[in-house]
């Protein structure tokens, strides 16, 4: 019982966190090369998503994702972030490493 009030005491979160499976394009390492991931939770701080190579911790990265509109509550949005990797955590089921980033910036873009 100590231990799960341990573990809710280590996770304060300043803003709410939607589990959502959305496709995200990241880029990141010295190529900036584009990688297909997939997120697990969504937060106006931070995102969580899943992908098959390998980034470090501290590392600065950009992607862009669809906001859906269950989460807008009009219609969908596209948003470009910038961030940086706070947390990389592997052994996924699909052997992909869960990484955790909190945005530093972002953009709506426009419909294209």
């Amino acid at each position: 019982m100590a231990e799960a009030q341990q573990d809710k005491d280590n996770d304060k979160r300043a803003t709410r966190r939607f589990p959502l499976r959305l496709p995200v394009s990241v880029h990141y390492g010295d190529d900036k090369e584009e990688h297909a991931a997939q997120t697990r939770d969504v937060s106006a701080r931070g995102i969580c998503f899943y992908v098959d190579s390998a980034i470090q911790a501290g590392s600065p990265i950009d992607f862009t994702l669809t906001l859906p509109p269950e989460i807008t509550l009009t219609e969908s949005i596209r948003v470009r972030c910038k961030g940086r990797v706070v947390r990389v955590e592997g052994g996924t089921p699909a052997n992909k490493m869960a990484v955790a980033a909190v945005i530093d910036e972002y953009e709506f873009l426009a419909d294209s």
